[in-house]
């Protein structure tokens, strides 16, 4: 069963650390490190960019790494700017080092929520859709998406003066094409119908 686990370990690092080494901003680990170490970091600088906005427990499931292994090197690509972290809520988030701001930050951070996502979407589609329709639509309970519109107005991303309003459309639109295989099929889906109308290169 561990021989199992860490072949899918080793896979899944494989997987990532190709696309870590044709990053275009991605250095190399330091030379004193060894081969699980390089190829470990690899597969960071590859899923980060890809995924950006993960949280800490995304990243260390989706990678199969350990709490403390993931930890170290998260924190050594922190301290060599390849990567950078932001506090959202409960959850500390991960980003490709000075390739988004504050407020592409903060979007990807909601983007990466079942619900606001889903309230994201529903109103990119039809921004009159109401708090009744929204709540139907994701089969959630009024009060969920009156919390979730809530953050999302603290966070700047909803106007919630008349009915619901996306303040950043296009910014979320974009971010939603060019991460959608990052979120769900929903997102897919969505991107697949939107792609065309759009570019986006942060």
């Amino acid at each position: 069963m561990t021989d199992g686990f860490d072949g899918q370990k080793r896979e899944t690092l494989r997987r990532f650390a190709a696309i870590g080494a044709a990053a275009p901003f991605v250095g190399s680990a330091s030379a004193d490190a060894g081969d699980d170490a390089n190829e470990t970091r690899e597969a960071i600088r590859g899923y980060v960019p890809t995924t950006p906005g993960a949280h800490f427990s995304k990243l260390r499931d989706d990678l199969r790494l350990g709490t403390g292994e993931a930890q170290y090197h998260l924190r050594k690509l922190e301290e060599d700017g390849e990567i950078e972290s932001a506090k959202d809520a409960d959850y500390r988030r991960y980003f490709p080092a000075d390739r988004f701001d504050a407020l592409d930050k903060r979007a990807l951070g909601y983007l990466r929520r079942d619900t606001p996502r889903g309230m994201v979407l529903a109103l990119l589609r039809d921004p009159d859709a109401t708090g009744a329709d929204l709540a139907a639509e994701l089969g959630v309970s009024r009060p969920t998406i009156s919390a979730a519109a809530a953050d999302l107005d603290d966070a700047g991303l909803l106007d919630r003066t008349d009915g619901y309003a996306l303040t950043e459309p296009e910014r979320l639109l974009t971010l939603v094409v060019r991460y959608a295989d990052s979120f769900d099929a929903a997102a897919v889906e969505f991107a697949d119908d939107a792609a065309s109308l759009v570019r986006y290169d942060p």
